[in-house]
């Protein structure tokens, strides 16, 4: 009898890369490339797609993202349900710790046998019966105690992957796998094509939760006696699972690959032909897309003159390029970005820079995802702030204050329920009220359709940190 396969999705991560779009509180998995479906939705189909029907989906994430992922899979499988698991980090660790984690708690639940099947949230695969398939591979392979990678094979002479380099065969599009491979250098990458015997090292993998914790014993002890601390530390019959901050915080910042695959005895690298990529540049969104005839791709309101392999992504406005080539053009509300395509891994370094100046285009974009619903920023002066508020039916904002704004509230779509100080009452559209600096306030959806309103913020500051939560659903007071 087969054993149980337990998908594995790992979202997490800034997509630093993808910037202007991918932001810390908005990351790469939830961008929507060429369709409605973001990236994490895609993911989760395809797991589904594989996953024993009384299977559990378990996702490893932040806490700041679960409200969204949580509204990413309602949308996209409602039928989900409870099999929905999700595994909260206290902060980024990358992916060693969570998914060791992740294997001693589905070893309790579900016995040391279950097949993990691990799936990044931000990859992009649309053939997926080849991926099925590989999946079927890759499981009978992990059932008997191996630990299983997955290996694209190259297009391109690719520097910004690790390579797997495939030893003895175990059958059909299946091997041991000889060593892994740092980013070669351009050289190295080339005889790596040629040669035929080097794989992308695609970050998704397959393993018995008993295997991968074996293999970390003998592998990283330190790292699984410590994650073992936490495990035991950690209340596993809530839902979402928090594991416990100050023994999480104290694991080491390691990836799967160094601290255990690589170090492994027996593991097989199972052949990927499905299309596949890790969408981890804007060289790799465009490929998503077919270019016109003179090799151009767009998306959104764009107008090219005379220009010839370009990518241009525009978001809010409309976007003109007259005799260039070669650049991607990324445009949002409030940052473009433009560079040669070849320099695509340097976006990295514009983040950097705008992090060391705190810029707030690193963390937010305008409008800002809340568990509740959204807000976008219409004016930031420094005399008052004003903001278009949309509260999803059902949902509530915190009961809070402030000390150094007051706000006007005015309804401009649905019927809000509003409390100000002890007073409760209900603002139709077109009604409006304040709430003076230091007055207790509230607002809530009661309706089945989505609320808005228009935000006026007056005062000598606006920043969210002079925001005091006195109750709150989403469990965001400290402490």
């Amino acid at each position: 009898m087969a054993e149980l396969l337990v998908p594995v999705i790992l979202s997490g991560g800034a997509g630093t890369r993808l910037w202007p779009m991918s932001r810390r509180a908005y990351p790469k998995p939830f961008m929507r490339l060429g369709g409605d479906a973001s990236l994490l939705a895609r993911t989760l189909e395809r797991a589904l797609a594989v996953a024993d029907p009384e299977a559990p989906v378990y996702t490893l994430t932040a806490k700041d993202y679960v409200f969204l992922t949580q509204a990413e899979y309602r949308a996209t499988a409602p039928e989900l349900g409870s099999r929905a698991r999700f595994l909260l980090e206290p902060a980024g660790r990358n992916t060693a710790p969570a998914l060791i984690l992740a294997a001693l708690g589905i070893a309790r639940t579900h016995g040391s046998g279950a097949v993990m099947l691990v799936l990044p949230a931000d990859h992009s695969i649309r053939d997926v019966d080849a991926f099925k398939s590989a999946v079927a591979s890759a499981r009978a392979i992990a059932e008997t105690g191996r630990l299983v990678t997955f290996g694209v094979v190259p297009t391109r002479p690719e520097t910004a992957y690790g390579y797997v380099e495939r030893g003895a065969a175990l059958g059909p599009g299946a091997y041991e796998v000889a060593r892994f491979v740092e980013k070669p250098d351009r050289a190295t990458a080339e005889r790596y094509l040629a040669a035929g015997t080097h794989w992308w090292n695609s970050g998704m993998f397959c393993f018995q939760a008993g295997a991968l914790i074996e293999a970390a014993r003998a592998a990283c002890p330190d790292l699984l006696a410590g994650a073992e601390r936490c495990a035991n530390e950690t209340a596993w019959d809530e839902q979402p699972v928090r594991f416990d901050k100050d023994a999480f915080l104290a694991l080491p910042s390691i990836s799967i690959d160094y601290a255990v695959m690589e170090r492994a005895p027996s593991v097989a690298v199972v052949e990927a032909r499905f299309d596949w990529s890790d969408v981890g540049s804007w060289r790799a969104v465009a490929e998503q897309s077919a270019p016109d005839a003179d090799g151009n791709r767009s998306t959104g309101d764009t107008v090219m003159v005379d220009s010839r392999d370009c990518h241009v992504l525009a978001d809010s406005r409309t976007v003109a390029l007259v005799g260039v080539h070669g650049l991607t053009v990324i445009e949002t509300r409030d940052a473009v970005l433009v560079a040669p395509l070849e320099r695509d891994q340097d976006v990295k370094r514009v983040v950097d820079a705008l992090s060391a100046r705190k810029h707030p285009s690193v963390e937010l974009h305008q409008t800002v995802h809340r568990p509740w619903g959204s807000y976008t920023v219409l004016e930031d002066a420094g005399d008052c702030k004003v903001k278009r508020l949309v509260v999803k039916p059902g949902e509530v904002l915190s009961l809070q204050k402030h000390s150094r704004r007051s706000e006007h509230w005015t309804v401009v779509q649905g019927t809000a329920k509003v409390r100000v100080g002890d007073a409760e009452f209900l603002l139709q559209q077109g009604e409006s009220t304040h709430i003076p600096k230091e007055s207790l306030h509230r607002l809530e959806n009661p309706g089945s359709e989505d609320i808005a309103l228009i935000e006026v913020q007056t005062g000598d500051y606006f920043g969210e940190d002079d925001i005091v939560r006195l109750e709150d659903r989403y469990g965001r007071i400290a402490g």
